[in-house]
Parts: C-alpha cells; sequence; structure tokens
C-alpha cells in the first residue's frame, strides 16, 4: 500500500458535546470506524475476524487535540502505522483527523494488538493478516513495540 488510507465523514449530531465542538468519544468511535474499514477493504471484514477466531483490541488510546470540529464539518480521517512488534501480535495505529482545508484538528494513537478469542490472551495474526499490516503506510515516528510480558492482555 502506497497511499495513506483515509476516510471522510461529516460531523453528526451525535458527535457534537455540549460545547458545540466534536466531543472525545466521537473521535475514538471514528477511528475505530477507519480501522474496521480499512481491514474489511483488504480481505479483513468482522466475518473474517470471526473465522479465524482473533479480534483487534485496543490497550491503550492517546488523543491530541488541536482545532475544533463543528456540525456538520467535514472531517477525513487517516489510517498509518506507527509501531509492530517482530511477531505483529501487537500494534501501534495512528488516525489523523483533518479539517476540510487540511490542516491537524486532532490525532488518536493506539497501543492494540491481535486478541485470540478462545485463549483470551494476545496472539500472532496469521500471515495474511500480518503483511497487510506490514504494507501500511508507516508514520515518520514508527518503531518497533517490544515484545510483551506474559500475563494478562
Amino acid at each position: 500500500m502506497t497511499e495513506l488510507f483515509r476516510k471522510s465523514f461529516p460531523v453528526r449530531w451525535g458527535d457534537v458535546d455540549l460545547n458545540g465542538h466534536m466531543g472525545n468519544s466521537a473521535y475514538l468511535d471514528l477511528a475505530t470506524d477507519v480501522r474496521m474499514l480499512f481491514f474489511a477493504e483488504h480481505g479483513f471484514p468482522m466475518r473474517r475476524f470471526r473465522e479465524l477466531g482473533i479480534g483487534p483490541v485496543a490497550q491503550r488510546d492517546e488523543m491530541e487535540y488541536f482545532r475544533e470540529l463543528r456540525l456538520l464539518d467535514e472531517v477525513t480521517v487517516t489510517l498509518a502505522l506507527a509501531g509492530l512488534s517482530s511477531d505483529a501480535a501487537r500494534f501501534r495505529l495512528r488516525n489523523d483527523f483533518l479539517s476540510a482545508d487540511g490542516r491537524a484538528a486532532a490525532r488518536v494513537t493506539s497501543d492494540g494488538g491481535w486478541l485470540d478469542l478462545a485463549a483470551r490472551k494476545l496472539a500472532p495474526p496469521p500471515k495474511e493478516l500480518a503483511d497487510t499490516l506490514l504494507a501500511m503506510v508507516r508514520t515518520p515516528d514508527f518503531g518497533e513495540i517490544p515484545p510483551r510480558r506474559s500475563g494478562g492482555i
């Protein structure tokens, strides 16, 4: 994949908080939607994850805000790979939120991994899914994620 994955949306009524701008939970929801759209468009719709017995799980989200987005503003959300463990069991994904004029509005960086739904622990994904991650556009600060110590997800 040589192009940055991106999707555009209007800011919806339910995305706006009492301050009249897009609320923090709406950013997280859109970030997740864009990630799942990416995987679906690259051969991994939800039914494929169920067949494989794995699913993506978020372990940490970091949000940064740069400018407001308001009701019905157009927002473009990009997706890039910011980090990956050597076995691809753990990943760092970056979503940038751009206003209609292309200026940065926000950024969500999420650490996560592939949850084995039977064992309920992180596991390396199948090769075809690992290859999809490896082919993603990388952020300038991309880095390898060290192996996780045993215990928990």
